[in-house]
């Protein structure tokens, strides 16, 4: 790749940019009260020098402060998969909060019953307990996991993502041991003291770690996904289950994005079988929501436990956790939006997505490759496809990434800036994709010149 028309290219567009989106520009220089000048400072991790800011979002589009409407590929890194304030939530939400009252009381609602069987029926485990983030479920899914095998480390994937939890931010180094992550804030300590790794797609890897004896449990996305799509190889689930079963170990299943799979995500599109399931950010229909699942006889194995104080010290509540508004918003998006006929229309479109993407990457014979997963496509600078985590982390370019992100913003697309993913929701129409197809293919043809 000619580098410099890339930074050429990168240019103009950082130019357009800050020419298009004034207001964006000036709010950010005024939140000078604001760490990082951002609510989160995650939202800095955005192509440009400055984020743009929301004015409002309806379905598959969002409209910010300077009056641009984006087509929205990125859906709040899947909390929108539902689409922006769908109708049935919105309704969910007001009957609950104005018309009932009452947010938050420490008291059940009868809706709480509803979605656990209705997450029963998606990923077949027996027994539900609820967050307000998928970061909070895959942590007290931990303390579970500990509890009942008495085992103090965690294993997870190199590359893999399950929020801020301490114990994944761990990757395979150079000489093939785990070491910290990069970048990692304020560790609590060695994470080598809590975890182990291998890399997805690795066996012999997976084996050799749970060979000490001291692993609790794998928690595990089915498929890699936020460091580009990486999918299991044909038997590699189906090996991780007989290993976790064969050295005493328990299965996590972090379906938060792989929920993308399908309305029960990968766990019920490729018959899996794990002893927990954790999931969030989707499921609210963008309010906060998570939640975590065990099978009946871990259930069982925990409530018979007279030693551990599951209902104050536990570590596996909080205070607003199951309250009426988040499960009142979670039963009306798995009621009326994500539905099973959603999730098929939804797979449609993204099938089509990809293929407009090959289609690009294939017409300027560019050594890249794309990825799917059920409503998710993502496309790496890489071929083949990356079959670890650390291949896919060693594919990013982060200046070849900024200049799409850049290109497709300043003509009215949106995906997600941490990556290039791109995923559907159920108010996403054809013409969505095929626009995004046209622009694609702009940019490489001004990319390869």
């Amino acid at each position: 790749m000619d580098r410099t028309r890339l930074h050429a290219l990168l240019a103009r567009e950082s130019a357009e940019a800050e020419r298009r989106n004034p207001r964006s520009q000036e709010a950010y220089a005024r939140a000078d009260h604001l760490f990082g000048r951002v609510p989160m400072t995650w939202m800095n991790k955005t192509a440009g020098v400055f984020p743009r800011y929301l004015a409002g979002a309806r379905g598959a589009r969002i409209t910010d402060v300077d009056g641009h409407e984006y087509i929205d590929f990125c859906l709040g890194d899947t909390g929108a998969m539902a689409g922006h304030s769908p109708a049935a939530v919105t309704e969910a939400v007001d009957r609950r909060y104005a018309g009932l009252g009452g947010a938050t009381a420490m008291l059940p609602t009868e809706d709480a019953e509803w979605v656990g069987a209705e997450l029963t029926r998606r990923f077949g485990l027996a027994r539900w307990s609820f967050s307000l983030t998928a970061t909070d479920a895959n942590r007290w899914a931990i303390r579970l996991a500990r509890a009942v095998t008495g085992r103090p480390k965690i294993l997870v994937n190199s590359y893999c993502y399950h929020g801020s939890v301490d114990e994944s931010l761990i990757v395979v180094g150079p000489d093939g041991r785990g070491t910290a992550r990069p970048g990692n804030v304020g560790a609590p300590c060695d994470v080598t003291l809590t975890s182990r790794v291998a890399e997805f797609n690795d066996l012999a890897g997976l084996e050799r770690e749970l060979a000490h004896g001291d692993v609790a449990a794998v928690l595990m996305e089915p498929a890699l996904t936020n460091i580009g799509i990486v999918l299991p190889e044909p038997g590699y689930l189906a090996g991780v289950r007989d290993l976790t079963r064969r050295y005493g170990t328990l299965l996590i299943n972090d379906e938060t994005h792989t929920f993308s799979a399908g309305p029960g995500g990968c766990t019920a599109a490729w018959d899996l079988e794990p002893d927990l399931l954790t999931i969030g950010k989707a499921i609210g229909g963008g309010i906060p929501a998570g939640a975590y699942g065990l099978s009946a006889d871990l259930a069982e194995r925990l409530l018979d436990r007279a030693d551990l104080d599951l209902v104050d010290m536990g570590g596996v509540g909080g205070t607003l956790a199951g309250n009426a508004l988040s499960i009142a918003a979670t039963r009306a998006t798995l009621e009326h939006v994500l539905t099973d006929e959603a999730f098929a229309r939804m797979a449609k479109l993204s099938e089509r997505f990809e293929a407009g993407v090959r289609a690009g990457i294939e017409a300027h014979h560019l050594p890249w490759s794309v990825s799917r997963l059920g409503a998710r496509t993502e496309y790496r600078f890489t071929s083949p496809v990356p079959r670890t985590g650390t291949e896919s982390a060693a594919a990013a370019d982060p200046e070849l990434e900024d200049f799409l992100h850049l290109y497709l913003a300043n003509r009215g697309i949106l995906l997600t800036p941490f990556h290039n993913m791109a995923l559907m929701c159920p108010d996403t129409t054809e013409q969505d994709v095929d626009t995004h197809t046209e622009v694609f293919a702009a940019a490489l043809a001004e990319l390869v010149g």
